[in-house]
């Protein structure tokens, strides 16, 4: 029963996220407990095949003796996407994470619902600048592009003080600069990173540090798109129905059982 509830909670918390952007599903994985053997007692020693052996009590067969949570991870698998046609919108296709920075240091996150802040910085919807390899990435409306590579190009009008685009490479198309590219990274095992709400991921010591996607096998960048949840609200909802309908079988057979003992205590006191 409680290893129904921990899936419970997992399929409540997957549904309730259905619409969120960038969300991955969360999902509970089982172990059982070691099975026990059961013999037969008081036997003639007769071998029995394929259990059992020439012993006064051969092997019966074996008995479970329930499940309990493993684990409770994220599946990454890749989400539909959804044309915003807004500029700050950005979606990965692929395997990977934006990198933002927050008062806790560096997070991790799929959900590329952008915004501009009061600054000129991009940012995400609780406000935490989204991070380039530069640093930072500050842009203004209508006024830059970000191309399939992560690369942000800005007009070459761009900035109030000509002075932070030093450095830069320049581009003839449509008279733009590369500003900065977006900080993508990745980890050894992405499943272990750990929620930490408002769609950020922070690393794990099972997931490993986080690493620079390297240019040729980043994911592909679409700007004007959001990833979508990888939820299927019809799969949840089915699950949903098993998990009540096992823990009531669960709970009617520990009834059962309760029933039974307490008919036997109580016939056991009349004899005596």
């Amino acid at each position: 029963m409680r290893a129904q509830q921990w899936r419970l909670d997992a399929v409540a918390n997957n549904l309730a996220n259905v619409g969120t952007d960038g969300y991955k599903r969360d999902v509970a994985a089982f172990k059982a407990f070691p099975e026990l053997l059961i013999r037969r007692q008081d036997d003639d020693g007769v071998y029995q095949h394929p259990f059992g052996s020439g012993d006064a009590a051969p092997i019966v067969g074996k008995m479970g003796t329930g499940v309990e949570l493993n684990e409770l991870y994220t599946s990454f698998d890749q989400g539909a996407m959804k044309e915003t046609s807004s500029d700050f919108d950005l979606a990965l296709d692929g395997r990977g994470f934006f990198t933002v920075i927050t008062p806790w240091g560096e997070r991790y996150t799929r959900n590329g619902s952008f915004q501009l802040g009061k600054e000129g910085f991009l940012e995400t919807k609780e406000g935490y600048p989204v991070l380039g390899e530069n640093g930072a990435i500050r842009v203004k409306a209508n006024n830059f592009q970000v191309d399939k590579d992560g690369r942000v190009w800005v007009n070459a009008a761009y900035p109030d003080e000509p002075e932070i685009m030093v450095g830069r490479e320049s581009n003839t198309w449509d008279d733009t600069v590369l500003f900065d590219t977006l900080k993508l990274v990745e980890f050894d095992l992405d499943r272990y990173l750990e929620k930490q709400g408002s769609s950020l991921y922070r690393e794990s010591e099972t997931s490993g540090p986080a690493m620079i996607i390297a240019q040729g096998s980043r994911p592909k960048v679409l700007q004007g798109f959001v990833e979508a949840s990888n939820v299927d609200p019809v799969v949840e909802m089915v699950q949903m129905i098993e998990v009540n309908r096992a823990y009531e079988a669960n709970q009617k057979m520990i009834q059962a059982e309760d029933s039974a003992l307490g008919t036997l205590i109580n016939q056991v006191a009349k004899v005596s």
